[in-house]
């Protein structure tokens, strides 16, 4: 049977070891997480192999990088290109309840929960997460490293760039670009193009001043 090395040990290694469970198609053996010394010795139900550099000590027939921040996995598979891991050697895990009835391309490493709906001539790019209820219409793009928490809604023609993350419920309006990297907060209704790099929030959704997000931070 293939094996598979889960890197990071968080709540999205959880959910995607339940769905690489269920689906019997694949062995974990295992996870690799740079917090390795407190973990104890496994980790929901997997030897704790070592720390992400360590990679090498163990063969893997392929990977599954779980960290949750978009710019995180990116900076992660990096480091592992560096140690010989290269995107053919990354899984793809896609819940069986996924609906994709026009078999749209995902990328290796995506990881799509249960109960996603993709409709039509949708593009997912490689390492994106995709978290339980989002709806993905006709037409849209999702590139690498994109996350979409759970409930969000995208209409159609809507690209979502490199890293940016949308928060649980988040709807954006058909046709709309988020930027690279940017974040978008929950229940938020983005109704324009959202620039790279900036935090938007709010019905409809607004770029947060310096003050909205200090605010944030203390209440």
């Amino acid at each position: 049977m293939t094996t598979l090395a889960i890197i990071g040990a968080s709540g999205l290694a959880r959910e995607a070891l339940a769905v690489v469970r269920e689906a019997g198609e694949l062995l974990p053996i295992g996870v690799f997480d740079d917090a390795a010394s407190g973990l104890g010795s496994t980790f929901s139900g997997l030897p704790v192999l070592g720390e992400i550099d360590q990679v090498e000590t163990v063969h893997a027939d392929l990977y599954l990088v779980c960290v949750g921040a978009g710019l995180a996995r990116e900076r992660i598979v990096e480091r592992l290109r560096m140690r010989g891991v290269l995107e053919n050697r990354y899984a793809t895990v896609v819940d069986p309840s996924v609906r994709n009835p026009a078999g749209c391309p995902i990328g290796a490493g995506s990881i799509l929960l249960s109960h996603v709906s993709i409709t039509a001539d949708v593009i997912v790019g490689e390492h994106v997460a995709v978290m339980p209820g989002v709806t993905i219409t006709h037409d849209d793009v999702i590139e690498r490293y994109a996350t979409l928490a759970a409930g969000v809604t995208l209409g159609g023609s809507v690209r979502v760039c490199r890293g940016a993350y949308l928060g649980m419920n988040a709807a954006v309006f058909p046709g709309v670009r988020i930027g690279a990297g940017a974040v978008i907060g929950m229940s938020a209704a983005v109704l324009r193009n959202v620039p790279a790099g900036e935090t938007w929030a709010g019905v409809p959704a607004r770029e947060l001043s310096i003050a909205d997000r200090l605010f944030e931070r203390t209440s």
